[in-house]
């Protein structure tokens, strides 16, 4: 089985970003399979502070969770060189069950396919032309379990001709007509007198009965023994050739670790091939795909954290496993296949709840952690002025501020430090926490920025409203939605693009060129969203 990762919401917040981290960590703390913490998109410049404070990596980005080659369990034959023989890339095919073999070159980059098909189409291409070219001397004897009987003499290391068996009815005219041929005999000294005065190619001595006149040491000829009949060995000198001779080159399809699934079946559906090479992130060979592989690929595993909305979720959701979700919102439309682990709190985070899980288990998280589990709880209950934030919020804010050695204050001034927002387009700014929900059929897309100067980030507002109308139209959103929220005035002044009696109903307040000021209004999910889906509901 392979990695269960666990991931928040799409733009993902401190909070969503934290409690992947926490919980993945608690869950290979306590043995459990390997869990790895993810994120759909960048982090937030407040997540960036955060993870820099306390010295942790952000976690591994994952764009999409449909099912890919490597999550597949492919088969993985052993790779060959191109010099290899094909007596041994036959008895290996034998051996592993399989009816095709990857060739690679040196460094393990794919040079060719060789499949049962190819040896058998080159075997019977020697019927007609029994014929060999350059074959390595150390590829035939390693077949033929032959040794060079003038080895002093014979210094070629390769040996070419046409393959020609000395029965004893053989006329002259055939054995040794040119010096082109290969002769195999058997215990026939005036056979092999007669090839060396006609410098054929070279001589095997074939069987177990060979006398040893000597009238081959001081030939140049190559001759060889082998303790092979003569039949046998005309079969196997043809085995000898490297696989580099018979192997498919050139417009192969192969497949990446990284495909989808859903293409490789559109590009296997167009081609007849056996299997499939597969090649990693270097392109290099690390096994091989059928048919059959394709018909139940192992999903991914998934925890999700901080969101129970498909909307909100990786893309690709569909085609992986949720094995637990762990949230702090209100239950949307996420399906799964099987009953599953769901824990939904009414907490102010959902860091608060894995926070609770540490204690459940008896494991105490690192002080870095334990540092960075404050600063998701401080953020999402926004220093727990929050409606949404609740006793357990801070007890356990204050327990893993304990841990870490850090103040709370200290961490909420750099949570909520915009210094840096001046460089920042506003559609950056709005990206950073930015929610899409569907309520009654209406879609409604949601920004929060959470700040200490809601004046000076006004001064923008012509700026935020045209980037709002740009969004609403290209990706055809009913409203637009931006909340900002002032820690210190404890209110938002909330700007949108959509209808005015919306939201002129929904908060029972006059808005005013696309902006309405709200008061003790801290959360989107508690005072923004519930509202109009009572509208619209």
């Amino acid at each position: 089985m392979g990695k269960i990762y666990v991931i928040g919401h799409k733009n993902p917040d401190t909070d969503a970003v934290v409690s992947a981290m926490a919980y993945a960590a608690l869950r290979n703390a306590t043995g459990d399979r390997e869990y790895e913490a993810a994120r759909i998109d960048h982090v937030t410049d407040e997540t960036k502070r955060m993870l820099s404070r306390f010295g942790l990596q952000s976690p591994v980005r994952i764009k999409d969770v449909r099912t890919q080659v490597s999550d597949i369990d492919f088969d993985t034959p052993p790779a060959l060189e191109p010099t290899v023989t094909l007596d041994r890339a036959w008895k290996i095919m034998d051996e592993q069950k399989t009816t095709s073999i990857p060739v690679v070159n040196s460094d393990g980059t794919l040079y060719g396919t060789l499949s049962a098909g190819d040896i058998a189409t080159y075997n019977m291409s020697t019927i007609s032309d029994p014929e060999v070219s350059e074959l390595p001397i150390f590829n035939l004897l390693g077949v033929i379990e032959g040794r060079i009987l003038n080895d002093s003499k014979a210094t070629a290391d390769t040996i070419s001709g046409r393959i020609v068996v000395a029965l004893p009815q053989s006329s002259d005219s055939v054995l040794f007509e040119g010096s082109g041929n290969i002769v195999l005999c058997g215990d026939q000294p005036d056979v092999v007198k007669k090839a060396i005065e006609n410098k054929v190619s070279a001589i095997i001595l074939c069987g177990t009965n060979i006398s040893d006149t000597g009238i081959w040491k001081d030939t140049d000829t190559c001759v060889i023994y082998s303790p092979f009949d003569a039949l046998k060995v005309s079969k196997l000198i043809y085995q000898s050739a490297p696989i580099s001779r018979a192997c498919k080159r050139g417009d192969i399809v192969c497949f990446h670790l990284k495909d989808y699934i859903d293409d490789v079946r559109e590009k296997v559906l167009k081609s007849r091939f056996r299997s499939y090479p597969v090649l990693d992130g270097e392109d290099k060979v690390v096994g091989t795909l059928s048919r059959y592989h394709l018909l139940r690929p192992r999903k991914k595993q998934l925890v999700l954290v901080d969101h129970n909305e498909s909307a909100q979720a990786v893309p690709g959701l569909d085609q992986a496993e949720i094995l637990e979700i762990i949230d702090h919102h209100r239950l949307a439309d996420i399906q799964t296949a099987l009953p599953i682990s769901v824990r939904n709190e009414p907490v102010g985070s959902t860091t608060t709840i894995v926070a609770e899980m540490y204690q459940e288990n008896g494991v105490t998280p690192t002080p870095p952690m334990a540092g960075l589990m404050v600063s998701a709880i401080l953020s999402d209950t926004v220093m727990f002025k929050s409606p949404t934030c609740t006793k357990k919020d801070i007890a356990m804010a204050e327990r893993l501020s304990r841990i870490a050695g850090v103040s709370i204050e200290d961490i909420g001034h750099e949570l909520f430090d915009t210094s840096s927002t001046d460089s920042k387009t506003c559609e950056q700014l709005m990206g950073a926490d930015f929610k899409e929900f569907h309520i009654a059929g209406q879609t409604l897309g949601v920004s929060q920025i959470i700040c200490v100067d809601s004046k000076k980030m006004l001064e923008r507002k012509a700026e935020f409203l045209e980037t709002m109308e740009t969004m609403k139209k290209k990706n055809g959103y009913d409203m637009i939605i931006l909340m900002l929220t002032d820690v210190l005035i404890e209110g938002t002044e909330l700007l949108y693009i959509g209808n005015d009696d919306t939201i002129r109903f929904a908060f029972n307040s006059e808005p005013k060129d696309n902006q309405l000021f709200l008061p003790k209004v801290m959360s989107r999910k508690k005072q923004i969203i519930p509202m109009l889906t009572a509208l619209w509901g």
